[in-house]
């Protein structure tokens, strides 16, 4: 069975946590999922399916750990036709429009490059949601990935 990567954007450690549970979470029912730590373009060209899970930072911005990644995506634009995506954005909604600003940017890259979403872009607030981990993993359930 092909294998889930998680790549997470995370800079307070909560996406990081939501990726591990998941992660953890998948093992449990039998499938392959791996958390990359330091992604770069080849890990999302190579990935048979991507989630991304990412907090939002200052107004709007991926989390330091994930942009060079991201950035590096949209300047060598790799071919990621069909490949499945999916992307959890975590943010605060008292930001206003910069609310899971980073997920956003990401599921817009990830889809101009071909890829295939199984999933409207999934916002997590943290004003109404405590243990966001939950609520992912109850949604990516929900996913034909």
């Amino acid at each position: 069975m092909a294998a889930v990567n998680i790549f997470y954007g995370s800079v307070y450690g909560s996406a990081q946590n939501v990726a591990q549970e998941i992660e953890g979470h998948l093992s449990t029912k039998g499938l392959q999922a791996n958390v990359v730590e330091e992604p770069t373009v080849d890990d999302f060209a190579s990935a048979d399916r991507i989630l991304v899970i990412s907090s939002t930072t200052g107004q709007g911005d991926i989390p330091p750990n994930l942009e060079w990644a991201v950035s590096d995506l949209a300047e060598q634009k790799p071919d990621l036709t069909n490949k499945p995506f999916a992307v959890a954005a975590l943010g605060d909604s008292s930001y206003g429009d910069s609310f899971c600003g980073a997920g956003k940017q990401i599921y817009s890259l990830l889809e101009s490059l071909g890829a295939k979403p199984v999933a409207d872009l999934l916002e997590v607030d943290s004003i109404e949601v405590f243990e966001p981990e939950d609520m992912v993993i109850q949604w990516f359930d929900g996913l034909r990935f």
